[in-house]
């Protein structure tokens, strides 16, 4: 059985949390928070605490903190035997070098509070510093996830940019999207099916060959047009770049 302190109380602490508890072979010790009010939802099934508290003694610390305040957090852990690690994909392992013991638990998801996830389907990348830290913590991404890597410091900050690209960045397009239709009074349900089928083609096709739309097609009367519809700066620009950069891409240009 694995000990774990979990240090932090937001989405992905709270998914973490959720999942470890199903599983008889990690035993979540405790939650460390800090503030007071974030830790109810944790302190109906285990041990709580605050930062400024005395932290319980596990086989492993996660910090599930916001980037920043990784350094600062694993500063109250530098004392601790177990294995500290943390959950960040853009930060360094080395963040954690005032810690005796240091590794990154990092799954590649997007977490909100109130939609579950399948960790099952969720793939954990993993570093550690030695072969018996990463074989501990190869268990315990191997215990909640059926896709686990061993991703280098390097690799990762690549991996996390790729991952703001096709997540974030996409999820931004599908805002301007439904703002687009509340503002013509069009159901942003008509475009599900297409985002669903969008996501679906890289399944079995290269993202770059399931590219469509006029950009791909070199169509300009139809991108001239689009952005005479465009409301807003911001928008019409983003329009022009995203559409320039397909057209360099598959050898068109305007």
């Amino acid at each position: 059985m694995i000990s774990i302190v979990l240090i932090g109380t937001g989405n992905i602490a709270t998914h973490l949390f959720d999942t470890f508890l199903q599983y008889d072979m990690l035993n979540v010790l405790q939650v460390v928070g800090r503030q007071k009010d974030a830790l109810n939802y944790f302190s109906q099934k285990t041990d709580t605490c605050l930062l400024t508290e005395p932290i319980t003694t596990a086989d492993v610390y996660i910090i599930a903190v916001s980037d920043d305040a990784i350094t600062e957090v694993s500063s109250k852990l530098k004392d601790v035997n177990g294995l500290v690690v943390h959950t960040s994909g853009s930060v360094p392992m080395l963040a954690l070098a005032n810690c005796k013991n240091i590794g990154v638990f990092y799954p590649l998801q997007t977490f909100s509070k109130g939609k579950r996830v399948n960790f099952r389907t969720i793939p954990i990348c993993i570093e550690a510093e030695n072969e018996e830290n990463l074989k501990s913590l190869s268990f315990l991404a191997e215990t909640i996830s059926d896709k686990v890597y061993h991703i280098s410091t390097d690799q990762r900050r690549h991996l996390h940019l790729a991952a703001v690209f096709v997540n974030n960045f996409t999820n931004y397009m599908y805002t301007i999207g439904n703002e687009i239709c509340d503002e013509h009074q069009v159901p942003f349900d008509i475009l599900r099916p297409l985002i669903k089928e969008t996501s679906d083609k890289i399944e079995t096709l290269a993202p770059k060959e399931a590219q469509t739309g006029p950009a791909r097609r070199n169509d300009v009367a139809t991108m001239q047009r689009h952005l005479e519809q465009i409301n807003g700066k911001d928008k019409k620009q983003m329009y022009k770049i995203l559409s320039e950069s397909i057209q360099e891409k598959y050898g068109k240009k305007l």
